[in-house]
């Protein structure tokens, strides 16, 4: 028994199917090089993603679009994205990542520029699906990539602040978006911001660690040819239920202040098209501030002994909270009231770097890729259907309100998934190893 304890032990320390290691021979500089251009991929992402949230009003005028259509218009990035979660994120455990990433990017950036010529709501469409295809290697390329730079205690701020990029990208948005829209039209806009994408495509190529496409070329070697062909099927455990489940209820109430924001302040509160993407922006601010923040507790918390499923929950559970600020803002009858509950509940950032880190450590080390990438296509159908169902609610009750209510009120109800499905934050592997040691 003695001697398979030990074995057990060797095999946790360097069994490369169990332990995941920060690529060797990279220096911190140069993974927080690569962290930077993440961060301002995610800033571009996002301008590309929703700048048809803020240029909705002139679109539906120019189209006649209703609420029905716009809330069609405003879902059919995600049928693509999230249609491609898992084929991509398998395509981020099996293939170079420099390349797929580099691929994607410019894919979503042609398909923004090209937006800015369509003229009936149909090609609108076809172009969103497009940008969807494109978009879908942010998450689960980016988890990939800090998952080999980082290891697994020091993981919770880059995962935070490279996708903190989201939404600081909302906030250049809200401000730059609505001020183009206003000095060159809703046309020239679509272009300028597609064009934006392509340049940051030359830094790309010049930073990125070719040690780093090597070591995860290396991992799925070692994988084994059977395991390079499919992703096991029994690793779809509770935990990964419970991440994905949560992770929906997350995204709901995420897409619905995405998606809806801008066009409530402009119709509900009767802003300005420059003053709705204004006050769009503050909520988002702070939500990509609260992000590497509530990553960096998380961190060092744990590094001072504190037990690390219990600590990235309990900040989860305290972030969510904040996003019942929601239901207050839609009864207000101050707009400003409004506008500052709104910004309130962009504290649920503080939760975004922990839902991220949750997969990594739950995750085998050679299928986090796709293990994110089923996250994100449970939490796009959230994605799905809080634009959409928005949309019929206002057109069916005349109100933003009853939408608005749902939205947080499904977001706290995720907390449960996170308690109660989701178990010790360990991968199948390490579950599997603790229990044969104590036996």
């Amino acid at each position: 028994m003695q001697g398979d304890r030990m074995d057990t032990s060797n095999r946790m320390a360097s069994g490369p199917s169990y332990t995941p290691v920060p690529a060797i021979g990279i220096s911190n500089t140069r993974r927080w090089v690569v962290m930077w251009l993440l961060f301002i991929a995610s800033i571009i992402n996002y301008l590309d993603r929703t700048t048809i949230s803020f240029a909705l009003p002139l679109i539906s005028h120019d189209l006649h679009l209703g609420p029905e259509s716009k809330g069609v218009l405003l879902s059919a990035f995600f049928w693509s994205y999230t249609l491609m979660q898992i084929p991509i994120g398998l395509m981020a455990d099996r293939m170079n990542l420099l390349w797929i990433y580099a691929g994607a990017f410019a894919l979503w950036s042609v398909a923004q520029g090209l937006t800015g010529l369509a003229g009936t709501l149909t090609v609108l469409i076809l172009l969103r699906i497009l940008l969807g295809f494109g978009e879908s290697i942010y998450l689960p390329g980016g988890t990939k990539i800090v998952s080999l730079l980082f290891g697994r205690s020091e993981r919770g701020l880059p995962s935070g602040f490279f996708d903190s990029g989201t939404r600081f990208g909302l906030v250049v948005g809200g401000v730059g978006i609505p001020w183009l829209l206003v000095r060159y039209g809703w046309r020239d806009a679509f272009v300028m911001v597609g064009i934006l994408g392509l340049i940051w495509l030359v830094p790309w190529f010049f930073a990125f660690p070719a040690k780093l496409a090597q070591k995860a070329d290396k991992q799925t070697e070692r994988s084994g040819t059977q395991r390079r062909l499919r992703f096991r099927l029994a690793h779809f455990d509770r935990n990964l239920l419970g991440v994905c489940l949560g992770f929906f209820c997350f995204d709901y109430f995420w897409y619905l202040m995405l998606t809806w924001l801008p066009d409530y302040l402009y119709e509900a509160r009767h802003l300005s098209i420059i003053k709705a993407g204004l006050f769009s922006a503050l909520p988002y601010a702070v939500f990509g501030v609260c992000q590497p923040l509530g990553g960096w507790v998380s961190d060092r918390l744990i590094s001072h002994g504190w037990d690390a499923t219990r600590t990235r929950k309990s900040i989860i559970s305290f972030g969510f909270m904040f996003g019942l600020l929601m239901i207050p803002a839609a009864f207000a009858q101050s707009a400003n009231v409004a506008v500052a509950l709104i910004v309130g509940a962009g504290l649920v950032g503080l939760s975004t770097a922990n839902l991220l880190v949750m997969v990594q450590l739950c995750a085998p080390p050679d299928e986090i890729g796709v293990w994110t990438g089923f996250l994100n296509f449970a939490g796009n159908i959230g994605g799905i259907t809080a634009p959409l169902i928005t949309g019929f609610l206002i057109a069916w009750t005349g109100s933003f309100v009853a939408g608005f209510v749902l939205g947080p009120v499904l977001l706290v109800s995720g907390l449960l998934a996170y308690w109660f499905v989701v178990g010790k934050l360990e991968s199948p592997q390490d579950s599997q190893i603790a229990a044969t040691a104590e036996s």
